[in-house]
Formats: C-alpha cells, sequence, structure tokens
C-alpha cells in the first residue's frame, strides 16, 4: 500500500481491518494487541521483511502511521474504549535478518545520533508521539551496544520522555524470545538473570518467550529489581486491558456487538481490490501496448507466478476466502487463455522453455508474471544479491526475441529487484511493478493491463542496480557519504 501515496486509502483499509479484528476476537478468534504496523524503513533492499514496510523514507513513514494507527485504535484517544491496541515495531534501528553470518539476535547496529533522529527515530516518534500508539516493540539487535530491549535511553530518555510514552496504559513488548538473545546472543549483563532484570528495569514490559519466568525470579531473590519496577509493568498491561474494556459487561460497549456479519463484507472485498489496484506501477510502456487492444482474445501468461495465490500475499497473512491469480483473472474477464510456467522462480532448469514459447507464439499477447517470493526474501532471509534469480531474465529474452509485433507485458511480483536490463530491451513493451498485491493481486493486474482502471502508483523504494550489493555492506547503517558508503 505504500506504493499508493494514497493516506485515505490506508485510513479506511485500518478501520476495515480493526473491525474484522474485533469480530473475530469476540468470538474467541484472537486477542485485542497486534503487533503491526513494522516501520523500520526499507533502508537496503535486501532486507527479507522490506516487504512489510510502505517506504524507505520515514516522511512517508509517518504519514502512513498518522492515518494506520487511529484507523486501528479506533481514533487517536479511546471514547472511552480502544478498538484495539496496536503496536510500532521494531524499536529500533533494526532492518537485517540473516545476511552473510550475521544475525540479527546478536547484530550491533553502530548508528550515529543524526541519522537516529533524522532516519531510524523518526517513524516511531510519528507513531507514538503523534498518532498515540498503545504498545511499542523493542527489537532483537542492539543500537550502539546496548540491546534496545535493555536500552533505558531508548526506552525511558527517547520513548517515555521525549515521545510522551509515559502513561501508565501504554506498554512495551518484546519481539519473541528477544530477552533471551540479551543475554544468549548479546552477553548482555553479568549473568542470565542480571540480563532479566536489566530489560524490567530499562521499560520493557512483555516478554514473548520463557526467559523472564526462568530467570526473574532469581534476579528478584538477588534484588537486582525492587516490587515498584515490577508493580509498574503490570499496572501498564492491566490499565491497557481496562481501556479496551476487557473487564466491563460487554452490553455497555459498541466494538464488542460486532460479530461475524461484519467480516469480509461487499465493501471489505471491494477496498482489498482497490488497495492492490492503487499500489501497482508502471515502470515502461512502449507504443500501444497497454492497454491491451480490445482485438486481443488470446493471452499466453507465462512465468513462474502467473498462478500465484498465497505467494502474493507475503510474509503474514489470514486465510482469504479466495485468491484471484492472473490466469483466473484473465479468464473472467472473458480472455482465452493459455498457461506454461517455463520456469521456477529459482534454479538452473530451462526445460519448461519450449511450452512457454508455444504458448506465446500461439496468442495475441503475452504477459510474463515472475520476480520473487518469501522463498527467496522473508523473516529471516536477507538476501545477498538484487538481481531477477534462476533462469527468468533468458525466457524473458527467449519471448521477447520470437514475440513479433504482437505487445510482451512483464508483471514483476516481490520487492525491488534490478530490472534496467528490461527496461532497455526492446522487445518487452511494458513492465509493471506488482510488489505482494493480496488476495486480489491477479484481478488488480489484470484491470490495469486491460485498461480497466489506470495505473497510478509510485515507486516507495529505491531501484537500486545490481552491484550496489558488492559497493555496501548490509551492516553499515550509515546514511551520509564516505570511504566505504556512497550515502
Amino acid at each position: 500500500m505504500g506504493a499508493a501515496f494514497d493516506m485515505p486509502l490506508i485510513r479506511s483499509v485500518a478501520e476495515t481491518t480493526s473491525t474484522e479484528a474485533r469480530a473475530f476476537s469476540n468470538a474467541g478468534r484472537c486477542g485485542l494487541n497486534f503487533w503491526t504496523p513494522n516501520i523500520n524503513p526499507f533502508r537496503d533492499p535486501r532486507w527479507g521483511r522490506g516487504q512489510e514496510v510502505p517506504s524507505e523514507d520515514p516522511y512517508h513513514l509517518s504519514q502512513y502511521v498518522m492515518q494506520l494507527i487511529p484507523g486501528l485504535q479506533g481514533g487517536l484517544h479511546a471514547d472511552p474504549y480502544y478498538k484495539l491496541v496496536a503496536t510500532c515495531k521494531h524499536y529500533a534501528g533494526y532492518d537485517m535478518e540473516n545476511w552473510k553470518g550475521n544475525r540479527r539476535y546478536a547484530f550491533d547496529a553502530k548508528i550515529t545520533n543524526q541519522d537516529l533522529q533524522d532516519y531510524y527515530l523518526q517513524p516511531f516518534r510519528a507513531c507514538i508521539r503523534d498518532a498515540n500508539a498503545q504498545s511499542a516493540m523493542c527489537s532483537y539487535n542492539a543500537v550502539n551496544g546496548v540491546p534496545t530491549c535493555a536500552d533505558p535511553w531508548l526506552l525511558q530518555d527517547v520513548l517515555r520522555g521525549s515521545y510522551g510514552f509515559s502513561s501508565e496504559d501504554r506498554w512495551v513488548t518484546a519481539d519473541c524470545d528477544a530477552l533471551q538473545n540479551v543475554w544468549t546472543d548479546h552477553r548482555y549483563g553479568s549473568s542470565a538473570a542480571g540480563a532479566a532484570a536489566a530489560s524490567l528495569n530499562a521499560g520493557t514490559d512483555l516478554d514473548c518467550g520463557q526467559f523472564w519466568p526462568q530467570n526473574l525470579p532469581s534476579a528478584y531473590n538477588s534484588k537486582m529489581f525492587n516490587d515498584t519496577v515490577l508493580d509498574r509493568s503490570l499496572i501498564r498491561r492491566y490499565a491497557s486491558m481496562v481501556r479496551l474494556g476487557w473487564f466491563d459487561p460487554p452490553a455497555q460497549q459498541p466494538y464488542r456487538q460486532l460479530g461475524w456479519d461484519a467480516v469480509a463484507i461487499p465493501e471489505a472485498k471491494a477496498l482489498a481490490l482497490r488497495a492492490a489496484q492503487e499500489g501497482l506501477v508502471l515502470l515502461k510502456n512502449n507504443g500501444s501496448a497497454l492497454p491491451l487492444a480490445k482485438s486481443i482474445k488470446k493471452v499466453a501468461v507465462v512465468g513462474p507466478l502467473g498462478t500465484a495465490t498465497t505467494q502474493m500475499q507475503g510474509n503474514y497473512y489470514g486465510i482469504a476466502q479466495s485468491i484471484s491469480t492472473v490466469v483466473s483473472a484473465f479468464k473472467a474477464a472473458g480472455y482465452d487463455v493459455t498457461n506454461a510456467q517455463g520456469c521456477a522462480i529459482t534454479g538452473s532448469s530451462n526445460s519448461g522453455f519450449s511450452a512457454a514459447l508455444n504458448a506465446a507464439q500461439a496468442a495475441d499477447a503475452v504477459v510474463f508474471v515472475g520476480g520473487i517470493d518469501t522463498s527467496v526474501e522473508a523473516e529471516d532471509r536477507d538476501r545477498e544479491q538484487i538481481t531477477w534469480p534462476g533462469q527468468q531474465i533468458p525466457l524473458i529474452k527467449q519471448i521477447a526475441t520470437a514475440k513479433g509485433t504482437k505487445p510482451f507485458i512483464v508483471v514483476q511480483m516481490g520487492t525491488m529487484i534490478d530490472s534496467s536490463e528490461l527496461i532497455a530491451a526492446a522487445g518487452v513493451d511494458s513492465l509493471l511493478w506488482a510488489g505482494y498485491p493480496g488476495q486480489d493481486g491477479g484481478a488488480a493486474v489484470v484491470s490495469i493491463l486491460t485498461g480497466e482502471i489506470a495505473p497510478a502508483g509510485r515507486l516507495p523504494v529505491t531501484q537500486y542496480p545490481s552491484d550496489y550489493v558488492n559497493q555496501v555492506q548490509m551492516t553499515n547503517m550509515n546514511l551520509q557519504s564516505g570511504t566505504s558508503n556512497p550515502g
């Protein structure tokens, strides 16, 4: 949705999501604290979780959370109840999973104060101070030598001091097992008990894991923290539940009246399609390739993602009632469709090339759907290359050479990959970036290709040349130019 640059759309999606979330909670299917949004800036294209965030630009991220958080929580302030509690994550300096053996659990992000304030912390300042998010999540990494979940400067001075995260109903959770990482990976503190106490004293309030239950008792017996600190943490969490109406009669709460009839309503389904459509970005269109001419009746959909379903939903997603693929969407639009995968996303096999080329030769127009998916980029999976993987480029080139005058469109799924070769290729008429368009991804793509909807998305991230990975170490957090970083 970051590519849509449509803030009212973000508000609508958040309001619809929170309504459905309340309905699920009322049915006993989930709680009321949601660990979203991920607002770490997408600094490096190799980051496996870049797909979860709207942009690399901290200002764009800040505008995004100003619509998302009130939409999720039911407004800027509880009146009298919050709809749910949103959690700004991952605080802070977190944008690496596992790059060349540098794992997020032990990574120490060296960041200058200027870069922290101008870039890495800016979205959190907006999320906490301005949008009034009720919860924040500290991250796995350390910043300048101190694990974020045990850093009193980040959690007390900045978060609760500068950003006003000080009311008794706002609290900090650790990412899952991040408190254990404070000791086992960062070796912070004199012992496991000392590390557990350091996190509690610093201002973390919830352990997603077993590290606190296993180590806080001995820390307490050793007087590493006192009752006041423990009470403060418990009060924050229970006060949040009070603001959610957890202890009040359901009959007094409008949000508790939401049922299954509020889930997947026609307006919500239309919004999912609209969000997918607005996020598509047309990167190239030579001549009159798009929109497809009315005379085109037979379309060949080739490539490894032409029939993708959950692959279009990315890292985290719910179970959709239905998923529209590019192939099924063309069929629904009345086209005669042939489909051949041609090649996999990764790997060296070209055994499917002939079937794909035959399908392309027999069609009036050819649409290649490929790119990358969560087998290439995901949580705990960074990339080392930002080129098109596998045999996709060779297959595209062969189709482009043999296609004659018929339109040839390439649709790229996934986050940023270097497509400069396709931009320059005369035989590739159009290039559409789709990202992870969700359950209506196929219908959204086809609506753009056929001209039903005009493409209006804009890239929210820089398009880097493939050699970028050889010029900048992913562990280099500096944003200013220097001898090892072009800035």
